[in-house]
């Protein structure tokens, strides 16, 4: 039985204390009488001397890592990682792998190193790499992908594989896996490929084909649930403060001076609230998540007024899907995301226009764009780290049987997670939490919210009981399966 967004129902295993583990799909649960072997691994130089290398077959990692000390133990995640027995053998291995979607720092580390875990780890030699998308398991050809071939291209951006939007078609894709004799699929994309990744696993349960199929967790806006962040995240924060210090350069150099950046984020605005706060050079940071106006007592135009007054200067950071609202309708492309008309140079041509009526304020505005140079440049050392983490143990999760899920860190630990926990929503900023707080004593600038927004937002909440903070006091809005909502 599936759920209305197409997966399996949740696989769920309960015990003492209120726990529950949301457990992901394997292959026996459909395969009769499937065959293990042991894990390779054991007799690996250098991993068979690390100690208690194999992960406990009951390891599970919490999804709330703050609870009160009456407090049920709550959700949990199968824990990643290599388990002593596998259920392919290494030579019958024919593993490909797949970017959709957009561009984002760290695609071709994670490529690299899913090739070089496979080979290196568990002796895997086929091992494919399908060009263009979804498309490409049915109308290009595919790449014979080896060590050798990507060793280097972790340091060049983009994927060399290709990508593109769209071109999902659940029964050519998985006729090409099985007529290729493909036995494990490894999907790299955001939450609309998840969507098509689990029409593709559920397919291929239909079928009753031993074949595995791994997501990994791609979006710059790091608006994918459960996880902690997604890979290229911290690169884009990195490199958004070339924009914004280049902006601030134009800005103070001039009388009246404005500099204003655009940044990415569609429905999430965390690479431009993270990027304020890293830069201390911004005096407002606008979102998708909280709506801002322009005119009157405690708008925009008011804002920007008073600190050309106090400074002499401003920086505005907008990101992409900011004030969406206030422009004309978007068109979508063919994944059917949004096309976004371009509010940075909206609200730029806005400010000129209001400023140019100020005679006595006359301003010199400079847009900088950097979008299409953030998601093109490769992963910075941290993002390289964490693709290495997420490539391993995707691959450990395939090799032992599990199927159906995305792995990625839950409080900074490595977990599996059923498909339908990351395409049931987004992530998104919590406008009446703490981090946006700090942000808006950063920058000094009005929060665009009135008493009526405020207790909207606050309806969404659960009782005070139920809120709970990280360690860096940060509450994130999250959803569960059942659709009831709580705040980490």
């Amino acid at each position: 039985m599936s759920t209305e967004n197409g997966c399996a129902e949740p696989k769920l295993v309960t015990g003492d204390a209120g726990y529950v583990l949301e457990d992901v799909p394997h292959l026996s649960d459909y395969i009769p009488d499937l065959l293990t072997y042991p894990n390779p691994l054991q007799n690996h130089h250098a991993y068979s001397v690390v100690k208690q290398y194999f992960v406990n077959v009951d390891d599970s990692v919490t999804e709330k890592i703050v609870v009160g000390r009456s407090s049920p133990r709550g959700t949990h995640f199968r824990r990643a990682g290599p388990r002593q027995k596998v259920c392919f053998e290494s030579d019958e291995v024919l593993a490909c792998i797949v970017t959709c979607g957009g561009l984002c720092p760290g695609l071709n580390t994670v490529i690299r190193e899913l090739v070089c875990g496979l080979h290196d780890m568990y002796g895997v030699n086929s091992i494919l790499g399908i060009e263009d998308g979804y498309k490409g398991f049915y109308s290009r050809n595919t790449i014979p992908l080896r060590p050798k071939v990507v060793n280097d291209i972790h340091r060049r951006g983009g994927t060399i594989l290709g990508t593109s939007r769209g071109g999902h078609n659940t029964s050519k894709i998985v006729d090409s896996i099985q007529d290729r004799g493909i036995n494990q699929v490894y999907i790299i994309g955001g939450d609309g490929t998840h969507k098509g990744a689990a029409m593709i696993f559920e397919e291929i349960r239909r079928r009753g084909l031993k074949v595995a199929v791994v997501g990994i967790p791609k979006t710059i806006d790091n608006d994918i649930p459960v996880i902690d962040k997604s890979f290229g995240f911290d690169t884009a924060v990195e490199e958004a403060q070339r924009a914004i210090n280049a902006a601030h350069v134009e800005a103070e150099s001039i009388e009246n001076g404005i500099g204003v950046v655009k940044l990415m984020g569609r429905d999430s605005g965390f690479i431009a609230m993270y990027a304020t706060l890293a830069s201390r050079d911004v005096d407002c940071c606008l979102i998708p998540e909280s709506p801002f106006f322009l005119e009157g007592p405690g708008g925009l135009f008011e804002h920007i007024k008073n600190r050309l007054k106090e400074n002499g200067h401003m920086v505005l950071v907008i990101a992409e899907g900011a004030g969406q609202d206030l422009l004309r309708e978007s068109m979508k492309d063919a994944s059917g995301n949004k096309q976004l008309q371009d509010v940075g140079f909206w609200i730029s041509q806005k400010i000129k226009d209001h400023f140019s009526k100020e005679k006595k304020m006359p301003v010199n505005l400079k847009y900088i764009d950097p979008t299409y140079m953030i998601r093109a440049i490769p992963g910075n050392a941290s993002d390289n780290v964490y693709c290495t983490l997420l490539a391993h143990s995707a691959i450990h999760g395939a090799m032992a049987g599990f199927t159906g899920f995305t792995v990625g860190p839950v409080n900074a630990r490595h977990a599996y997670i059923p498909f339908y926990r990351i395409i049931e929503r987004q992530n998104k900023v919590g406008i009446t939490d703490r981090m946006w707080a700090r942000l808006l004593s950063s920058t000094n600038q009005p929060s665009f919210l009135d008493a009526k927004d405020v207790a909207e937002s606050k309806k969404e909440k659960p009782p005070s009981s139920q809120l709970l903070s990280d360690d860096d006091g940060e509450n994130l809005h999250r959803e569960n399966h059942s659709g009831k909502s709580y705040f980490l």
